[in-house]
């Protein structure tokens, strides 16, 4: 009986340990990590849109490095501190703002000589009706003038004579290109369907002789010396347009004549014509 009551006098113990449900929940926050680990190996992180992020934010808190922590395992790595530079100091108070064009340069302007600008605009005044139909045309850059001769004015298909109707016209421009010095380059154009003829070999023949045709009506007078005069063939080279349409391969069959350099004597009032072009 003493031994019993013994026993039932000693203090029972509580039971120690964690509770049943945290094991549950240990198990459940290791997931979850291991998941967002796996999500956080799969991205790929923009490092040029980081280092952009990364050099506003040490302009705005006017540090020089600003670099991310090294996280091992992460696609973000170390920046080198020389990756990102350090703004330039003002000369002005920090208190004035700076106001930032954001149109972008203005284009360079360049001056067109007043040779190219006078023979151009004698050019145009001569030959206004024939621009105006598009027999020719008449370009002009900071170097040269060119007159464009289409084809359908000036040739029949595969022929190298000019028509007849087109020599008033070249004595015009030989008129008004007289009256000025600089280099007369005669070049003829194709396109690139292969020529079958008894006369000519390829469209190099016919380009050729093309040129060399409106370089004789230059010549002829001898209102022009020849030693200005360079005759080209060019072939289906430079096309103007895709040779991928008729149309198209109509506008590459030309002859251009270029005065390059271009002074001219005995100036006279010009039509309004633009002294600067945008390059």
């Amino acid at each position: 009986m003493a031994l019993v009551s013994a026993r039932q006098r000693r203090p029972s113990r509580g039971r120690r340990g964690a509770p049943a449900w945290i094991v549950t929940f240990a198990d459940l926050a290791t997931l979850l990590l291991t998941f967002f680990i796996l999500l956080l190996s799969f991205a790929e992180m923009d490092v040029e849109k980081y280092r952009a992020m990364a050099q506003s934010m040490a302009v705005a808190f006017g540090s020089a490095n600003v670099m991310a922590e090294d996280i091992g395992g992460s696609p973000l790595t170390l920046i080198e501190s020389d990756t990102v530079s350090s703004p330039e100091p003002m000369d002005t108070p920090r208190e004035v703002a700076e106001f930032i064009d954001d149109r972008g340069a203005a284009p360079e302007l360049t001056r067109v000589p007043e040779g190219v600008v006078e023979l151009t605009s004698r050019l145009i005044g001569e030959l206004e009706e024939e621009v105006a139909d598009e027999s020719l045309s008449i370009s002009y850059d900071e170097e040269q003038v060119v007159i464009r001769f289409s084809e359908r004015a000036t040739f029949n298909s595969g022929e190298a004579q000019i028509k007849a109707d087109m020599l008033p016209i070249i004595d015009r421009v030989v008129d008004v290109v007289a009256q000025c010095l600089g280099d007369v380059i005669v070049a003829g154009y194709t396109d690139d369907v292969p020529i079958v003829s008894s006369r000519f070999r390829s469209n190099w023949d016919l380009s050729a002789a093309r040129a060399v045709s409106v370089v004789h009506e230059l010549v002829l007078n001898r209102q022009i010396p020849p030693e200005r005069v360079i005759a080209a063939g060019r072939a289906e080279t430079r096309p103007l347009a895709p040779n991928t349409s008729a149309e198209n391969r109509a506008i590459n069959r030309r002859v251009e004549i270029a005065i390059r350099e271009p002074e001219c004597r005995d100036a006279v009032p010009t039509r309004d014509l633009p002294v600067e072009i945008l390059r």
